[in-house]
């Protein structure tokens, strides 16, 4: 009776002085929803300064030293929990490149997505970090620097309570985020590789707010309109050897583009820029063009460049289908017209699997404290990196850093929110870990 006392005494010795992190850790039952609260509270300071650290570098997406230096600075951080890193480097796109860290063998996969660029480049007044209370403003400091750190912070947080062995994580650190290298076969080669082994994505692209998350987001793409008419003096225009000349007929197009296309939901089309006249001079690479006319002279040449933005890959496909027949069919006299297309961001439709993600976001947010999670308006988010790999996951976006000002020159980070944020984060992804499986369900809603 004494050695069996005296055996359960030194067994329960044992198990506490094991450490909450140490090795045997995921042995022992762990409440996540008290545990993740008080890791993420205790590395608050870490987290900010990191923060800091990497909105002091300038990494504007052109600044291909400043954006590796930024990824050496989180491969660092990544490195120190246990991840191995990767930087893919994309010389041939003319971008600096992307890193890349795994942890885990096996499990539900999750490939988390960030970017290291910002939209400010060496040139920009917008350089440093500055704080006042919990209001921080600095070039990427909700877009996304901040949501890097929410990524980096949530796994150190799993890490320290012993749960981050359990799955398997891909970390995508985007280099050329804010102004992406072509071809994007070449730029997204690694991210959509990545995508084709993993179950769920998670982009930590800036919170809409604490209450919404991106469960659909609309591509971007491209088109050109070229429009030719007969150059002949003024005096001569709607006959029937000169017609109508080139800036009539473009006036046709986009109006008919207008008033066909305007009134479909998430449907959006711009025309951007315009150039028209006697002769044009347009380089699409700079945006710029110049231009030659009278008003005694019937324009001959029109371009006009544009873009467009769907929910769906049918959607567009529709849309530059009826673009394309307004475009060609009844033509104004003596005048001819094309356009063409080209690809950009696709577009992350609303899956089911999706949905799933957001029930499991808005649970983990209640169970938190922090209220419930519904999903935001696509219409009202632009294109991102998740929109390559939502044809092979299940994906979330909009879960990262919450602030304002975006890309603007005083972009700001809201910091009573950032452990909040890296909190919420954690659970899911703890909760996501723990899954046998993911239940793949790619039906659109």
């Amino acid at each position: 009776m004494n050695q069996t006392i005296l055996c359960v005494v030194f067994v329960m010795g044992w198990l506490l002085s094991q450490p909450a992190g140490g090795a045997n850790a995921g042995s022992v039952e762990i409440d996540p929803i008290s545990a993740i609260p008080k890791v993420v509270g205790e590395q608050r300071i870490s987290s900010i300064a990191l923060l800091e650290e990497v909105v002091n570098i300038n990494s504007g997406t052109m600044n291909h030293a400043g954006v590796r230096k930024v990824a050496d600075v989180f491969a660092r951080e990544l490195n120190a929990i246990g991840f191995k890193s990767t930087w893919h480097a994309m010389e041939s796109v003319n971008r600096a490149g992307h890193l890349f860290a795994e942890y885990g063998r096996g499990g539900v996969c999750q490939l988390l997505i960030g970017h290291l660029d910002t939209v400010f480049e060496k040139n920009s007044p917008f350089q440093r970090f500055e704080r006042e209370g919990d209001i921080a403003v600095g070039p990427g400091v909700n877009d996304m620097k901040g949501g890097d750190v929410v990524i980096v912070h949530a796994l150190k947080a799993l890490k320290e309570i012993g749960a981050l062995d359990r799955g398997r994580y891909i970390v995508a650190l985007i280099g050329d985020e804010e102004k992406s290298g072509s071809p994007k076969s070449v730029s997204r080669f690694h991210l959509i590789e990545a995508a084709k082994t993993c179950d769920v994505a998670l982009g930590f692209e800036y919170a809409a707010g604490l209450n919404a998350a991106t469960v659909a987001r609309r591509g971007s793409s491209g088109w050109t309109l070229e429009v030719e008419g007969v150059r002949a003096h003024s005096s001569r225009i709607f006959s029937e050897q000169v017609g109508s000349g080139a800036i009539f007929e473009t006036a046709r197009i986009l109006s008919a583009f207008h008033d066909q296309l305007s009134n479909e939901r998430y449907l959006t089309f711009n025309p951007g820029v315009i150039v028209g006249g006697t002769e044009i001079d347009y380089d699409a690479a700079q945006n710029a063009g110049q231009v030659f006319g009278k008003s005694n002279v019937v324009a001959q040449t029109v371009k006009v460049q544009g873009g467009l933005r769907t929910l769906s890959r049918a959607q567009e496909l529709s849309a530059r289908d009826r673009m394309q027949a307004i475009t060609t069919q009844d033509n104004l006299p003596q005048t001819s017209a094309r356009i063409r297309f080209n690809d950009g961001y696709p577009p992350m439709a609303p899956a089911a699997g999706n949905l799933t993600l957001l029930k499991m976001l808005n649970q983990a947010s209640e169970d938190l404290g922090y209220g419930s999670v519904e999903a935001y308006d696509p219409g009202l988010r632009g294109a991102a990196d998740v929109s390559f790999v939502a044809e092979h996951v299940d994906a979330i976006d909009g879960i990262g850093a919450e602030g304002r000002g975006a890309h603007a020159l005083n972009e700001q980070i809201d910091l009573s929110t950032l452990p909040l944020l890296i909190e919420r984060a954690a659970l899911l992804m703890y909760r996501i870990s723990r899954l046998d499986a993911w239940p793949k369900n790619r039906h659109s809603s």
